[in-house]
């Protein structure tokens, strides 16, 4: 989950993902559910702002 308010779209989370699972657009994060294994949280743990946080 992403808290927008923190987020700078910066695409350090989708440069690290392994499975490529997020896309930067502009101002948004897409990430594709299926794809994403939900168990690394390398995303989240690579995150500067801390904007990523597990559902």
């Amino acid at each position: 989950m992403i808290i927008k308010d923190w987020c700078s779209y910066c695409g350090a989370c989708a440069g690290v993902c392994p499975k490529n699972c997020i896309e930067v657009k502009e101002t948004n994060l897409v990430f594709d559910e299926d794809e994403c294994s939900e168990k690394c949280d390398i995303c989240i743990k690579t995150c500067p702002l801390h904007a990523l946080e597990k559902q």
